[in-house]
């Protein structure tokens, strides 16, 4: 015997409460909501079995509501929450069964705040718990909508259930699905008993479903759930492409100013020992160009303070300055080790044209006999070589800017990046080493 089509509600043949009927006639159980009946849709809604001392599940969307998702108009028809422990938690999930007279049922899960699509796939891909535990490597399936990877399998039963179904649900139930997740979908293969069924599901935001049935939902998701997509806000990808070019835009500017050669000034000059304090005059032209003074010294296992005054054509300071030339060498357990450096050098901009005096004087010097140094003896240095450059560019500030936009490539391509690693972290296929 089969449902009266035009039937649209019953009374339950239990405890007698009005009952709406939805779902159409592939439906063979009807589970009452007041007393937790089983009725036979096909049989006079006679009483097979009664699930008592239901705890109902929380959510927002209940049976009788309708809305219209991915080109259907749907009608909730049943309420089905699933629980799964593992890792000594207890996850828990409702599907709600939906009808549609135009395209057959489909299931609206709601699992820690998300929402999620789902409906049979009608295709031969097939992904079993032998293949995920033998192989090396996370298994994969390919359809039409693209490549699917090993996410996760689940063992769940069931805990509650209300409304129509096209199967008698029952109790403690226990179904075990293989999910494999593609960029946009996921396919669920699930295993009930000697009935298996694959299907395809995708993510249906708070305001999809919102629009969708015409309320509020109030939920709360607190994490990222894998089937949910990027939100990449406004101007992302030309913020993206944008940031990447300026960026290397900027970094070739400043490497081609850094390796400008600029022109000598003066002569390199080798100052001795003995000849400090000295002045050296340096003509120099206010061409906005930056100069470089740069020095030299013949230390080793020793160092040098350098006291630096430089004074303007009129004879004016332009700045003072010091400077230290240190330079350690020496051997230990580890083999040979050095540290310092011999060189020094400083950078200005001259504002005036003319002759510019360099006084430079070594107030302080001395020898480091620190451990693993072997025998020193004589002066700290002999000698100091002088150079002076002009003409030359600094690539800092181009460095800098480089920085920013790198910065704000970095943020931009972050944000999808982690966005995708959380949407995977809660995988549980383990690499081996």
């Amino acid at each position: 015997m089969t449902r009266d089509p035009s039937l649209l509600s019953i009374n339950c043949t239990c405890c007698g409460a009005g009952l709406d009927v939805l779902g159409g006639g592939r439906v063979i159980v009807q589970i009452c909501s007041y007393c937790g009946a089983e009725l036979d849709a096909q049989n006079n809604y006679r009483t097979l079995r009664q699930f008592k001392d239901q705890k109902r599940p929380e959510t927002p969307l209940s049976i009788g509501m309708s809305g219209s998702l991915y080109g259907a108009e749907f009608t909730i028809i049943g309420l089905i929450e699933h629980a799964e422990r593992w890792g000594g938690r207890v996850y828990q999930w409702i599907d709600h069964q939906l009808y549609s007279p135009t395209h057959g049922y489909a299931w609206l899960t709601l699992e820690a705040g998300h929402l999620v699509f789902s409906r049979r796939y009608r295709g031969s891909a097939w992904m079993s718990e032998r293949w995920v535990e033998t192989a090396e490597s996370p298994p994969s399936v390919t359809i039409e909508d693209g490549r699917f990877v090993y996410y996760e399998t689940t063992t769940s039963a069931v805990t509650y259930v209300e409304g129509e179904f096209t199967w008698p649900p029952s109790l403690g139930e226990k179904t075990t699905t293989i999910s494999a997740m593609s960029d946009t979908a996921m396919l669920g293969f699930s295993t009930t008993g000697s009935e298996r069924e694959t299907y395809r599901s995708f993510y249906v935001s708070k305001q999809q479903a919102e629009a969708a049935f015409g309320v509020s939902l109030n939920l709360n998701p607190h994490r990222v759930h894998p089937l949910q997509p990027f939100i990449e806000g406004p101007n992302y990808r030309f913020l993206l492409v944008v940031s990447f070019v300026f960026t290397i835009l900027c970094l070739v500017m400043a490497v081609s100013f850094s390796q400008r050669s600029g022109e000598r000034a003066i002569e390199r000059q080798a100052l001795k020992r003995g000849d400090f304090p000295a002045e050296i005059t340096i003509p120099l032209e206010a061409d906005s160009q930056l100069t470089r003074v740069s020095f030299s010294g013949n230390v080793k296992n020793s160092w040098i303070y350098l006291d630096i005054e430089l004074l303007d054509p009129e004879g004016e300071p332009v700045f003072e300055a010091g400077r230290t030339i240190e330079y350690y060498t020496g051997r230990d357990s580890e083999g040979s080790w050095s540290e310092g450096s011999k060189f020094a050098s400083l950078t200005f901009r001259p504002d005036r044209t003319g002759d510019y005096t360099l006084v430079l004087d070594v107030p302080e010097q001395g020898l480091w006999t620190g451990s693993g140094v072997g025998h020193v003896s004589g002066q700290p240095f002999s000698q100091l070589q002088v150079s002076v450059k002009t003409g030359l560019s600094s690539g800092l500030w181009t460095f800098a800017l480089a920085g920013v936009f790198g910065a704000l490539f970095l943020f931009q391509f972050g944000r999808k990046w982690l966005h995708q690693r959380a949407r995977w972290s809660g995988t549980d296929w383990v690499n081996e080493d």
